[in-house]
């Protein structure tokens, strides 16, 4: 009894060392294969851009040339704009001014005051019933005066607004962070509306787009993380790249689906590199969680 008990406990031990070594081959299994098929793709601006004035004109200053970098908000551009100025100046000044208003508010007052004197004339049989009804009627007619020189005011205000936002549309800011790729205008020239003025674009973060069989994109989801590294280099020790998007329709003729993995690029490496692409293997490390807690 006593040699099958220990022979009992020697076959536990026994089997929980193999799945130990299991485990530990599982987990040396997913060092070392962390990475799965090596794949090409060609980098890409995350954001890339063709700015356009709305409005034909002359161009009066380009602020940036190419390779500059710039900041969001960044004034870019200008064109000349010295007489929407002097209108919007006008305009300005119009919709802040209230004399009109306030002379019509001082008229309909004094109507209003005559009225009532009047009224109080003909009860004491000083005025006629026409008298009466005929400053009634002036009184109507300077409310409506004021509600004239309320609703000019408003006009004035509406296209004061309108001529800040041609102004604003004569001038071309840059909407992001990023670098001055190409400049197609100089100062003096004239252009049309939305012809091609400066071309921005953004790698940082870069955007590599895989094409991914669809048996192995179908073990991928957005977020996991990717290696990267640009061809005939060495690979990356740890991941540096993540995927943001898989394509939710597959190519038929190659049987592969679009796979967007987004780099940081803080060494500012130029777009359009060739680079290899890896994907890690999480299957690997749900196997090896599963097979500890088994032996636990």
């Amino acid at each position: 009894m006593s040699f099958r008990l220990r022979g009992t406990r020697v076959m536990v031990k026994l089997k929980s060392a193999v799945i130990l070594v299991l485990l530990m081959g599982v987990v040396a299994g997913s060092t070392l294969s962390a990475h799965g098929e090596e794949l090409q793709g060609i980098t890409a601006p995350s954001a890339d851009i063709s700015l356009s004035f709305v409005l034909a004109g002359r161009v009066a200053d380009v602020l940036v040339a190419e390779g500059h970098r710039v900041k969001k908000d960044q004034l870019l551009a200008r064109l000349d704009d010295e007489p929407e100025k002097i209108q919007s100046q006008q305009l300005k000044l119009l919709s802040a001014d209230r004399t009109r208003i306030l002379a019509a508010e001082a008229e309909l007052a004094q109507k209003r005051v005559d009225l009532r004197k009047l009224e109080l004339a003909r009860s004491k049989g000083a005025a006629s019933d026409w008298e009466v009804e005929h400053l009634r009627l002036n009184v109507q007619i300077a409310r409506l005066a004021l509600q004239t020189a309320i609703l000019e005011q408003e006009q004035y205000q509406r296209r004061y607004a309108h001529s800040r936002s041609q102004l604003r549309r004569m001038r071309l800011v840059a909407p992001m962070e990023g670098i001055v790729e190409n400049v197609s205008v100089e100062a003096g020239e004239s252009i049309g509306a939305l012809g091609p003025v400066i071309r921005l674009v953004k790698n940082d973060p870069l955007w590599i787009d895989v094409p991914v069989p669809s048996a192995q994109a179908n073990d991928l989801t957005v977020g996991q993380p990717v290696w990267t590294s640009v061809a005939g280099g060495t690979g990356m020790a740890a991941p540096n790249g993540r995927i943001i998007n898989i394509s939710a329709v597959a190519d038929a003729a190659s049987d592969t689906l679009r796979v967007r993995v987004e780099v940081d690029n803080p060494m500012r490496r130029p777009a359009g590199e060739r680079v290899t692409i890896e994907f890690s293997s999480p299957t690997d490390a749900d196997t090896a969680a599963r097979l500890k807690t088994e032996t636990e």
